[in-house]
């Protein structure tokens, strides 16, 4: 069943759209369905069935679930397909994770082409149903967390590898951005701005992660941070400067007459 211009999304809170319409006043157990299925991959009904409704009877599950399954069809008939024993989101339905997976996936392919864009700032930074407290939805939102992470300090390299030091730092600073502690993140824009030949931002930057993490945490960089910078802020060797002057010295023994 193809049901055309559907779209979820998940990240920043719940939105289902179909066509130019939002779908409004969806109960949360449906919000729920939808959200499951959006981010699985074609579950078995009793495992939907135990995943939303943990706490009741399995029976008490499986009638809360074909009672959601009606609602649904009611507000936004043709978003699951409900066909044989497993449950899925119809063809055509586009999920916000889904995409934001595949990007980063083809980030993280060293054989992957580099993508010729970014994904929307809120599909970079924005959390999985914030609000949401379901053991499903904590580990998919934590899943998603570190692969976005992984792959704005992947692009970040990328780009760099590629001459495009501008694109490459705004990367980097994207992902410091949404994990301001995280030492990897720092570490590749360090990098970026030693490859830029920019020798002072890359202290700066160093600077900027030692401060907050040391009163944040109250440790210091790693010795993998500290290594990038060795010797790049000690004083060069000690030069032996020889003083010029106007008159040469005298030969030996010419200040004697003959």
């Amino acid at each position: 069943m193809d049901v055309g211009p559907a779209r979820v999304a998940l990240l920043g809170g719940f939105r289902l759209s179909t066509g130019e319409e939002a779908v409004l006043d969806l109960p949360h157990g449906v919000q729920r369905l939808v959200a499951h299925l959006g981010l699985a991959h074609r579950p078995a009904r009793a495992a939907v069935a135990g995943q939303l409704w943990p706490d009741v009877p399995e029976e008490q599950a499986h009638g809360s679930l074909r009672s959601v399954l009606w609602r649904l069809q009611k507000a936004a008939p043709g978003v699951v397909d409900p066909t044989g024993g497993a449950l899925s989101l119809a063809r055509g339905v586009r999920v916000d994770v889904r995409e934001t997976v595949r990007w980063a996936q083809r980030l993280l392919d060293p054989r992957g082409d580099l993508p010729d864009a970014v994904p929307a700032d809120v599909e970079l930074r924005a959390e999985l149903l914030p609000g949401w407290y379901d053991d499903w939805v904590l580990l998919e939102r934590e899943r998603l967390r570190q692969l976005r992470l992984h792959a704005m300090e992947a692009l970040a390299d990328r780009l760099a590898r590629r001459g495009r030091f501008g694109e490459a730092v705004q990367a980097a600073q994207d992902a410091v951005q949404v994990e301001p502690l995280r030492e990897s993140a720092h570490r590749t824009l360090v990098r970026i701005h030693l490859a830029e030949g920019n020798l002072v931002e890359a202290v700066r930057a160093y600077e900027s992660f030692r401060a907050v993490l040391a009163a944040e945490m109250g440790v210091p960089p790693s010795a993998r941070m500290e290594a990038l910078l060795a010797g790049a802020r000690r004083p060069p060797a000690a030069l032996t400067v020889v003083p010029l002057h106007r008159d040469r010295p005298a030969r030996a023994g010419a200040a004697g007459t003959r």
